[in-house]
């Protein structure tokens, strides 16, 4: 059992990422509707609509636009906030209530030059979700290290 849950551990997922802006920009496009929209998601696979209401037990919804026209929903509930440094919420695919909720870790880390992102996904029920997931942080990050130095230098 994890120490801060009642669920099962399930399978867990680390990606760590480096970008050159800092901290507080990068808190601010993970948490900023208009913004999220600019930048979130994997290759091929467009975010179509964002909410986030940035306070404890707040909720937040993403629509992922896949290449087959199907639109994904990702939401969940904020339960930790440290801005600009650790983002802590669940994280649940779909609307169906059989979907297990996962949980997600995101510390943002100054640097000399930008921010450390390291994300923590936990309470993944396979190792193909766990795979599927690595894939799509890895690919949202190479859409937010994109999009960082284009809408401001730090």
């Amino acid at each position: 059992m994890s120490a801060s849950s009642n669920l099962p551990e399930g399978y867990r997922l680390e990606v760590r990422r480096f970008v050159a802006a800092n901290p507080e920009r990068v808190f601010r496009a993970w948490t900023t509707p208009e913004e999220l929209l600019a930048w979130w998601g994997p290759k091929g696979v467009t975010c179509v609509a964002a909410e986030t209401d940035l306070r404890v037990g707040g909720r937040y919804r993403i629509g992922n636009k896949l290449p087959d026209k199907t639109v994904l929903w990702i939401s969940g509930v904020y339960e930790t906030i440290d801005a600009p440094e650790l983002l802590v919420y669940t994280w649940k695919v779909g609307s169906d209530d059989t979907t297990d909720t996962e949980r997600v870790t995101v510390r943002f880390t100054a640097t000399r030059n930008g921010t450390d992102i390291f994300i923590q996904h936990e309470l993944i029920a396979s190792k193909i979700a766990r795979d599927r997931h690595a894939d799509g942080w890895c690919g949202c990050l190479d859409g937010l290290t994109d999009y960082l130095p284009v809408t401001s230098g730090n």
